[in-house]
């Protein structure tokens, strides 16, 4: 080998350690002491606005209150999930904050907290429709969950024609 290969090389190498320190700098698990981070509470805000556009209030305070309501189910959801899908739902959340990761997997090029709505939305729909099943897996596992956490809750039922569960009476009842 020669010198001036072996600079390159070291070069190289210095450079992608560097970059890989500064990845593991910036890495956020989306969980952790048992609760969303700052950056995952962004995402699931965009997400839950994108997936439940229509069924959201339309006045902004009311609006703001059912996603603050939709966001504490939606960890109440995932505080009751097994510790391993926890872990693994937590690195998908902090790969999805990371911008190369989160333009690489949703297309999606501003942070999750910026991003128009319009974006969020073109980004779900391209994970949804994409050749790569991991695209989709994320897709299915961020709608699935922003829609289960919603419905979970009684004051949302109405928009699904559900009246709630029947009363429990008679024999059935003791």
């Amino acid at each position: 080998m020669q010198r001036r290969s072996l600079l390159r090389l070291g070069l190289l190498a210095s450079v992608t350690l560097g970059l890989a320190g500064a990845g593991v700098a910036l890495w956020t698990p989306g969980w952790r002491q048992g609760g969303f981070s700052a950056s995952a509470r962004a995402l699931w805000r965009a997400v839950a606005q994108a997936v439940l556009a229509d069924l959201l209030p339309t006045d902004a305070a009311a609006r703001e209150a059912a996603l603050d309501q939709h966001l504490e189910r939606l960890q109440a959801t995932v505080a009751g999930l097994p510790p391993v899908t926890r872990r693994e739902l937590s690195q998908l959340l902090a790969l999805l904050d990371l911008a190369p990761s989160r333009l690489a997997l949703t297309g999606l090029r501003h942070a999750w907290a910026t991003a128009g709505l319009d974006e969020v939305q073109a980004a779900l729909q391209a994970m949804r429709l994409s050749d790569n099943s991991t695209r989709q897996q994320i897709y299915h596992a961020l709608r699935d969950l922003t829609q289960a956490a919603y419905f979970a809750g009684p004051a949302t039922w109405g928009a699904l024609g559900y009246p709630g569960p029947a009363p429990l009476t008679g024999a059935a009842a003791s």
